[in-house]
């Protein structure tokens, strides 16, 4: 590791430590040239997975940008931080559980229509209408009916 100080290539490790979460270790070096310290951290090298986009474009997976868009459906809703973060968990989870390096935008969008869903109807819409990008009025209309039929067949 390249000494920060003096640039020197050789040091040793004084310390090693897990991070709390175990997914990094804290290392504490000292250069054996001019004898400074510093720290190092040593993590896991992850893979990044792409997001097949509508026009078969690829991006990056986000989670902030997807944070983001789940928080503009949420607005002035009665929807937690903590919900919106446990959604965006849970799709990354099922990412890394079925070990894919792509993902195509609409299962992502489904994923979090159906969670938000049974979480608050009108962020629901919200986010629907931007998804599936309904054109008028009418695909508002059907989209809200649908809603209200299913809530009729629970009570």
């Amino acid at each position: 590791m390249k000494c920060p100080f003096c640039g020197h290539l050789n040091d040793r490790v004084i310390d090693s430590r897990l991070s709390p979460e175990g997914d990094k270790i804290r290392r504490r070096r000292e250069c054996i040239k001019c004898d400074s310290r510093f720290t190092t951290y040593e993590k896991t090298e992850e893979v990044p997975v792409k997001v097949i986009k509508k026009d078969k474009s690829r991006e990056n997976f986000d989670r902030v940008k997807l944070f983001g868009g789940i928080s503009r459906a949420c607005e002035k809703r009665p929807v937690s931080t903590e919900q919106i973060e446990e959604i965006v968990t849970e799709i990354e989870k099922y990412i890394n559980r079925n070990a894919l390096k792509e993902i195509q935008s609409d299962v992502i969008g489904e994923m979090v229509i159906k969670k938000l869903q049974k979480i608050d109807e009108v962020a629901y819409v919200r986010f629907a209408s931007v998804y599936r990008q309904f054109k008028d009025i009418n695909q508002f209309m059907s989209e809200l009916q649908l809603l209200l039929n299913q809530s009729k067949k629970e009570k």
